[in-house]
């Protein structure tokens, strides 16, 4: 089976969606995951397709004239007071354009009230026939693999599942060896990037690189393959924002080279994988 990989929005921060549609064509990626659901961060644009006819009009036609997929829509994000039918509208254009998942992740620390919401998530994106994947994030309120599981467990919706960051797996501290115990069907897919092997002490620091410094796959101190051979073989969507490579080399070749060492990465060390090749990996990155 052949490796599918999306193109992520914060890899492309700032592109309108049409434009990161044909940037993702042209570098050869199968799908694209975006933003609809407005942020409200500084510098930011909103790109509500909801909101927009005119964008979601230049959209559709960009995905189609293309022939790329919808992987995933962000960010419907659970924290205090939120009410989970102002997502509904994303939603329902994600579904328009034939999208699959909706991610989300979880800050506030109201267990219940996370459960609740979350719950509520999942059922107003089942007849969109929607999936919501839930991602643990290192600065956010649920920053764990068993964060995460102990809500999935807890709401119990057939349309829930996990979405594994491998920056995020790497900066939790969790093992490996904890994932053969997740359901196989709650793996739909993965973020892919790299990052330093060494783990910021300060929040500041963690932060910037994830927002702002991660690296091409294999660049960095992260044992890529040993987090993803744990996991069926589901689409990679790219999340690797890079500031200072965006600006010097352009949205279209920071995109094209994020694909580029991640399909070359993958032939060597996951989809084509030998004993001898995992061991060298591990021995490098030891």
């Amino acid at each position: 089976m052949t490796r599918q990989f999306s193109l992520a929005y914060l890899t492309v921060l700032g592109c309108p969606p049409d434009e990161m549609i044909e940037i993702a064509a042209r570098a050869g990626y199968d799908f694209v995951s975006l933003r609809p659901i407005y942020m409200g961060l500084p510098g930011e644009p909103n790109y509500s397709l909801s909101d927009n006819p005119e964008l979601m009009k230049k959209t559709k036609k960009a995905l189609s004239d293309t022939g790329l997929g919808l992987l995933d829509i962000e960010l419907a994000r659970i924290y205090d007071g939120v009410d989970p039918k102002q997502y509904l509208p994303a939603m329902e254009a994600a579904a328009e354009l034939g999208g699959r998942h909706v991610l989300s992740s979880i800050w506030t620390d109201d267990r219940s009230f996370a459960i609740e919401r979350f719950a509520e998530l999942c059922d107003l994106a089942k007849p969109l026939g929607l999936t919501v994947e839930l991602e643990f994030v290192p600065i956010a309120s649920v920053s764990t693999l068993a964060g995460v599981l102990d809500v999935l467990n807890a709401v119990q919706r057939d349309n829930a599942g996990l979405m594994i960051d491998i920056h995020h797996f790497h900066r939790s501290g969790d093992k490996v060896e904890d994932l053969d115990a997740v359901p196989r069907e709650w793996f739909r897919f993965l973020h892919l990037c790299d990052a330093p092997g060494k783990i910021p002490d300060s929040r500041e620091e963690m932060t910037r690189i994830l927002r702002e410094a991660r690296l091409y796959v294999g660049e960095g101190g992260i044992d890529i393959a040993a987090i993803v051979n744990r996991m069926p073989s589901i689409p990679c969507s790219i999340e690797l924002p890079h500031t200072e490579r965006s600006r010097e080399l352009g949205f279209a070749e920071h995109a094209r080279r994020c694909l580029q060492s991640a399909k070359e990465y993958f032939a060597t060390y996951v989809d084509n994988q030998t004993g001898v090749q995992r061991k060298t990996r591990e021995k490098n990155l030891a």
